[in-house]
């Protein structure tokens, strides 16, 4: 089954909807929400498990610019929910739940989809989407540091065999903070521009510029909201990369040079209704194979290693660290051996 952009739209933008009404009336909207993220996405999954023909991507950029702005609008709206008065603790709590995962889920992911584009207002505007999350740097880490050093341990993103997902998190966030700006500081110097040209001006400005934001409109309430919003769909994200690559390793040679990127270097996950919310990040070694490729042209290549589970579930799994292992270390051990 080809999903149209019609299924992708309906998949992400739902979601936003029930979520922005729900910081407006809470009550069943709220519920509405969380039951839609959770567990409507599961049994969608169940229903119709398996989906591997690409799609065409007429209207990709539009629906990607229609996030990025939703985006913008949910974040503010969101923490003056949680900062309001007319919300109850429940429906708070479940609105927080709610916009974190649709904030980690579907917009980091659109995020990444914008920073890969050749246009450099899409990319720019992905730029922006993940510094309002306070993520910005990984624009950059991302690009020049994620996708050249995949499987590798010059990766900070790359999961190690054994690993826990709480000290991988850890790892790869002040690993790619780090790596991504020595990549850049490179780059201009390759070019000839000014340091202050670095776009971790931009990342770290940008960041401060937004928390000072909410901490003028809402005080220090509203600055944890929005701080604590960020650090949850931050955490989606570096969920998401824990699992596509948890112990998947590239061969080098007695140079040290690694093994081209392949399939068999990314966990990949075939289930319909997720893929779409995600916008098909779970096909993740056709990404890394075509990093340019519009989202709803990806396909999964019959070698590449796939996840028992839908990768939200998994990535659930992850928290528990010892049912994790039990799980993936004998399939990371029979890709190695492959």
């Amino acid at each position: 089954m080809k999903k149209p952009i019609l299924l992708f739209s309906a998949a992400t933008l739902a979601p936003a909807i029930m979520i922005a009404a729900g910081a407006v009336w809470g009550g069943g909207w709220v519920v509405a929400a969380v039951v839609y993220l959770t567990a409507m996405t599961s049994l969608l999954d169940r229903l119709i498990t398996h989906e591997s023909a690409a799609g065409e991507s007429d209207g990709d950029d539009i629906l990607s610019v229609v996030i990025a702005l939703a985006q913008f609008a949910i974040i503010p709206l969101s923490v003056w929910a949680l900062t309001g008065d007319h919300l109850g603790p429940l429906a708070k709590a479940g609105l927080f739940f709610a916009t974190g995962l649709w904030l980690g889920q579907v917009s980091n992911a659109n995020a990444h989809e914008l920073i890969h584009r050749g246009s450099r207002t899409l990319h720019r505007l992905g730029m922006l989407a993940y510094t309002t999350m306070l993520f910005g740097h990984h624009t950059s880490a991302h690009v020049l540091v994620h996708h050249r050093y995949v499987g590798t341990k010059h990766d900070p993103n790359t999961s190690r065999k054994g690993e826990s997902l709480y000290r991988y998190i850890i790892r790869a966030w002040t690993g790619s903070f780090r790596e991504g700006y020595r990549a850049e500081k490179a780059r201009l110097a390759r070019i000839g521009r000014p340091v202050w040209r670095n776009p971790y001006v931009l990342y770290v400005g940008g960041a401060v510029v937004c928390m000072a934001a909410a901490l003028a409109l809402g005080g220090i309430e509203a600055l944890i909201a929005y701080v604590g919003l960020c650090a949850y769909a931050q955490s989606q994200l570096l969920m998401s990369d824990y699992v596509q690559h948890y112990g998947l390793t590239r061969k080098t040679d007695a140079n040290g040079k690694p093994e081209p990127v392949s399939a068999r270097h990314s966990w990949n996950s075939p289930h319909w209704f997720s893929s779409a919310l995600m916008l098909n990040a779970t096909r993740h070694s056709d990404h890394h194979a075509h990093p340019a490729r519009p989202y709803p042209e990806l396909s999964i290549p019959v070698d590449a290693p796939m996840l028992p589970r839908p990768l939200p579930l998994m990535a659930s799994i992850a928290l528990v660290p010892p049912l994790w292992r039990r799980i993936m270390d004998p399939r990371v051990a029979r890709w190695r051996d492959a």
